[in-house]
């Protein structure tokens, strides 16, 4: 063996590449090329040398999509029967080995041509978790907001309950004060009423008291109680005013008021209390009679036409209430002044009621006028 190990391939001269049937059959193939670790980008080969010029060779750049090429059988102790066909275009070449002059260098493995290898970015976590984060933060915010709102509108609602509680409670007492107020004008109007006023008294009063002329007598009468079935008017005076026509046999006399003149007829007496009931075809408004009996220091005028001085209006109050003596009822002391003329007269309180009727004064001593109960009248005729 005139060659050393790896210097030749082993054939015998002559025989085909492919003919291991020589002296080297049995022998394993030639080594593969040795493959170089690519160089870094930027760096060159070693100059090739062609006719004594150095020509720097720059590194390759891997080429993309590179496969190693199929297993040729180098390691097989003998060859493939049908060796699979040569793929077309320039085979790939191995990293290591020289670019031939004049071809574009090699794309690396996973990169573009023209450009560095680059891998691929792995997705961001960080921009997946922040539309979470901002959708969390916009709910707790909306839930802030709406917590506050639902505790301004519960106190909204408890200072709109304490208003309305505030609102009745002085309704209430405006009320209670109106009621004590209303209470209290009544009772004002009550103590006006009672009031002792005489111009009003006697305005009431005197459309109702006439003058009466019996004869050649005159005193005064009243109409009272409510009209008669025919229209006309029941009237009270003295018996003593009207006792020279009942006893002459007549029954007729006359009503006088402002220069007017109505007929009467006189229809029952009463000698023992002095009293004397007439009636007129005329309709006049009767005066009221006092339920009960006057007092002492009571406030009483009394009207009539004293001396034939029609519409006299006098003041006083009740002296005493005297007792019956002999035949003859109760009487009224009272100290308004009367004179002949006011028998008949009515004698009224501060209600504008009749209380009774005036009869006589005493001779020889001021202030002391009587008169029959209203009561005793009313009792003996029953036309009140």
């Amino acid at each position: 063996m005139t060659a050393g190990f790896g210097a030749q391939d082993g054939r015998p001269e002559g025989a085909a590449p492919h003919d291991m049937s020589g002296a080297g059959a049995g022998r394993p193939g030639p080594l593969p090329p040795r493959i170089e670790p690519h160089p870094p980008a930027g760096a060159s080969w070693p100059a090739a040398q062609t006719g004594g010029t150095v020509h720097p060779q720059a590194v390759p750049a891997p080429r993309t999509g590179w496969a190693p090429p199929p297993n040729a059988a180098q390691w097989s102790a003998a060859p493939q029967a049908n060796p699979p066909a040569a793929p077309r275009g320039p085979a790939p070449l191995p990293y290591g080995t020289a670019t031939p002059q004049g071809g574009p260098p090699p794309t690396p493995y996973g990169s573009t041509p023209g450009g560095p290898y680059a891998p691929p970015s792995p997705a961001q976590p960080g921009r997946r978790r922040l539309p979470m984060v901002l959708a969390t933060a916009l709910v707790v915010l909306l839930a802030a907001v709406t917590g506050v709102q639902a505790y301004q509108l519960d106190r909204l609602g408890d200072r709109l309950a304490a208003t309305d509680k505030r609102l009745a409670q002085g309704q209430e007492g405006d009320a209670l004060r109106l009621d004590g107020l209303e209470t209290r004008a009544d009772e004002l109007e009550k103590q006006a009423g009672a009031a002792f006023n005489p111009e009003a008294v006697a305005s009431a009063v005197l459309p109702s008291v006439f003058r009466v002329r019996a004869g050649q007598f005159t005193g005064s009468a009243f109409a009272v109680g409510k009209p008669t079935s025919d229209g006309g008017t029941n009237l009270f005076t003295n018996f003593h005013v009207v006792e020279a026509v009942w006893e002459g046999g007549g029954r007729q006399v006359f009503l006088e008021r402002t220069d007017q003149r109505f007929p009467a007829t006189i229809v029952k007496v009463d000698k023992t209390n002095d009293v004397a009931h007439l009636r007129t075809t005329n309709k006049f408004t009767g005066l009221v009679t006092a339920p009960t009996a006057v007092k002492s220091g009571q406030q009483i005028i009394v009207v009539g036409a004293p001396l034939g001085l029609e519409d006299s209006v006098t003041t006083g109050v009740v002296s005493a209430l005297r007792s019956a003596q002999g035949s003859s009822g109760p009487t009224i002391q009272f100290d308004a002044p009367i004179n002949p003329g006011n028998s008949g007269g009515p004698v009224i309180n501060g209600s504008k009621q009749v209380v009774g009727i005036a009869t006589a004064k005493a001779r020889d001593a001021e202030g002391i006028g009587l008169a029959v109960p209203i009561k005793v009248a009313c009792d003996g005729f029953k036309i009140c």
